[in-house]
């Protein structure tokens, strides 16, 4: 994966990850004082690590279209899987008081593999298969 992440990317992220607490907290001003409970907070170190290497794959992502290694549908294609993981991983730590669970953590990163997998494979950085007997190495996956 990618370690450079742009502004833009890392804005993206931010947002996707403070609207939920804004909202969280704007909900909190219309209860009681006693009834108030603090916002979710999505520090966790699964949480952490995972919005960090959605991050690292979207930019991975910006970098290849740029480089017109893959096009322009292709990059929005990968785009959208990963900002689906990015949500699904803020609505199962919104559910479980920031955290998430070791199963789902370890499904959201397989899903995201898939991701960098297909976007290595578009590039053609993949990991090849095939010893070339029979005409070529193909990419995995």
């Amino acid at each position: 994966m990618r370690a450079s992440i742009s502004l833009k990317t890392a804005t993206l992220a931010a947002a996707l990850v403070a609207a939920p607490l804004a909202g969280a907290h704007a909900a909190g001003h219309h209860k009681g004082a006693l009834d108030a409970s603090d916002p979710t907070d999505f520090t966790g170190p699964r949480v952490t690590s995972l919005i960090e290497q959605i991050r690292g794959v979207d930019q991975g992502i910006t970098d290849a279209r740029e480089a017109n290694n893959i096009s322009a549908s292709e990059a929005q294609q990968l785009h959208k899987r990963a900002a689906r993981i990015s949500q699904a991983a803020e609505h199962v730590a919104a559910s479980d008081h920031g955290r998430i669970p070791s199963a789902q953590y370890h499904e959201l990163l397989r899903r995201l593999d898939n991701v960098d997998q297909r976007l290595m494979n578009d590039t053609g950085s993949g990991f090849m298969m095939g010893d070339g007997s029979d005409g070529g190495n193909y990419p995995n996956g």
